[in-house]
């Protein structure tokens, strides 16, 4: 049995957990996640997605406020682990603690490594036209995403792909390919192999204004923009000074006459212009309300906000 601990938060992390827990070569010791967290506009303490599953699983949790303290190492060592799984868990890990593992602190990340090391890596990779992505096994050292790689598994990327499936697709591939990597290292059947020199990038953190949108852009830029952002923050721009948040688009097969932004309703199509073609809108979201799909869209056609409106670009 190997003796693991897994350090996760979101939900993304949660089908590895599951994973882990499920397989019968593989012990949980111990799930650390993030401190209980005000969210809501009740600010009421929330529990994190990986606690949740903790929970249902009756699994023993920990939630330090940092794992900095030399309580933290210490209590870590006492587990005697022979590896702690760790996936989008939200605090660094001090080199001490990377050492405590006999096997060392294995990483699920969200990308093709050396390619988007960072904190966005899904957001990025559509946003930047790849045509695919996937999922890395790393063995953690101090450096931003910069370990050895014991695995990969590659996801493709559409020009309907958006962030919200990517996520799902991610965290569904990245259990099963932990679990066997984690046997084959333990079996002494694979060893990390460093990262290329060539072909990295870093994945910044999203900010409002890069979900902005111009719509004086590229029909393929902003496709991939407002996927890139969904479904957060949502890629935005203004109708009639209404916030109006948009989520899904696609080519549309005939280019219409107008201005870059002009909004228009085509048979039951609501449909922009973009600075080179025409985008049919999929889904969208008015401030204060829900997502609309498409048929929800036309019910609403007399509205001002649609016949004949210019859209105008988001500001931060």
């Amino acid at each position: 049995m190997l003796r693991t601990a897994f350090a996760g938060t979101p939900e993304f992390a949660v089908p590895t957990l599951k994973a882990l827990h499920a397989h019968p070569e593989i012990l949980l010791e111990c799930v650390l996640t993030q401190p209980d967290r005000p969210s809501g506009r009740g600010r009421q303490l929330s529990e994190s997605a990986v606690k949740q599953c903790a929970k249902s699983l009756n699994l023993p949790i920990h939630q330090p406020e940092s794992l900095k303290t030399e309580d933290a190492l210490q209590w870590l060592q006492t587990l005697q682990l022979d590896v702690l799984v760790v996936v989008a868990y939200g605090q660094i890990l001090t080199p001490a603690i990377l050492e405590t593992p006999r096997l060392g602190c294995l990483n699920v990340h969200a990308s093709l490594l050396p390619r988007w090391r960072g904190a966005a890596p899904l957001q990025r990779a559509i946003e930047a036209g790849d045509n695919k992505t996937g999922v890395t096994i790393m063995q953690m050292e101090s450096g931003l995403d910069t370990g050895p790689i014991l695995a990969v598994s590659e996801v493709p990327i559409s020009d309907s792909t958006t962030t919200e499936v990517l996520h799902d697709v991610l965290a569904e591939v990245g259990g099963p390919l932990l679990t066997k990597t984690l046997l084959a290292l333990a079996a002494g059947e694979i060893k990390a192999q460093p990262q290329p020199t060539d072909g990295v990038t870093y994945a910044s953190k999203i900010t409002t204004a890069d979900a902005c949108i111009d719509w004086t852009a590229s029909s393929e830029r902003l496709m991939r923009q407002i996927h890139a952002f969904n479904p957060v923050p949502g890629a935005f721009c203004y109708a009639n000074e209404t916030r109006l948040k948009i989520f899904r688009v696609e080519k549309f097969s005939t280019d219409m006459q107008g201005p870059p932004g002009q909004l228009l309703r085509v048979n039951d199509h609501i449909l922009v212009n973009s600075g080179n073609g025409t985008l049919r809108i999929l889904e969208c979201q008015l401030a204060g309300g829900k997502r609309m799909l498409e048929p929800q869209m036309v019910q609403h056609g007399s509205a001002p906000w649609v016949i004949g409106c210019q859209l105008t670009s988001g500001t931060a």
